[in-house]
């Protein structure tokens, strides 16, 4: 039988804890999963369990059907939306959701997250965007699945790579961030809580702002990410 590695599931435990120290959480408001692209097999923190109390032992692993193969708790309740992204976003290696308070307060004013500078433009190539309410029959049959399949019909419908954009906001809901890794997935997530809470005062000091110049968001996004990128050390 294949089994996740020690090393990743604690990969799971560390970030997850991380959650909590970055300010990002309350509660139990989130969760952080990691997937081994090689076995197919997806670790997540089990659900409303204390971040303080996650350990080693109390990790769910999960196939991409969604069926538990090791661990003795039930997996997140959110699940189903990270094994959505998993299944299409081939890059993603790892999925963190969080409530943080910004980002979610974006969310349930059904905004998009503007890029209105260039702390937003190092991480995040344009606007956050926002994905579409879910009809009551999405709700009804399979909530969190469709959750999933909403963020990712969104980003096929409007050409949205999500390598260069690794964030989406839910309406009504809340942030879900990716990433390669599970430390960058998290990065990610603290970024956008960060962007988020530049634009909230960015808006109270000047209701009338505009978004960055394109020539301005291409220069600080692609010399960071670009393929001829120059952040940074070799």
């Amino acid at each position: 039988m294949i089994k996740m590695t020690n090393e990743l599931k604690q990969d799971v435990v560390d970030a997850n804890k991380r959650l909590v120290s970055a300010g990002l959480v309350t509660l139990t408001w989130g969760n952080v999963s990691a997937m081994d692209r090689e076995t197919g097999l997806i670790a997540i923190k089990p659900s409303g369990v204390d971040y303080a109390d996650l350990c080693l032992e109390n990790i769910v692993v999960v196939n991409l059907a969604g069926d538990v193969v090791e661990g003795d708790c039930r997996p997140s309740s959110d699940t189903k939306t990270h094994l959505e992204l998993y299944r299409n976003f081939s890059e993603v290696g790892s999925v963190v959701h969080t409530h943080s308070l910004a980002a979610t307060a974006f969310s349930q004013a059904g905004r998009e997250l503007p890029c209105l500078g260039t702390t937003h433009a190092d991480h995040f190539y344009g606007a956050v965007p926002l994905v579409r309410v879910l009809t009551a029959i999405e709700v009804a049959e399979d909530y969190e699945h469709y959750t999933g399949v909403s963020i990712v019909e969104h980003f096929e419908k409007e050409g949205i790579d999500p390598v260069d954009m690794p964030g989406v906001l839910l309406k009504h809901h809340a942030p879900f961030t990716w990433g390669e890794t599970v430390d960058k997935a998290v990065e990610n997530s603290i970024a956008l809580e960060a962007c988020a809470k530049m634009a909230l005062d960015v808006y109270a000091l000047n209701p009338e702002v505009e978004a960055i110049p394109g020539y301005i968001l291409d220069q600080h996004y692609l010399r960071k990410h670009g393929a001829d990128a120059y952040y940074g050390q070799e």
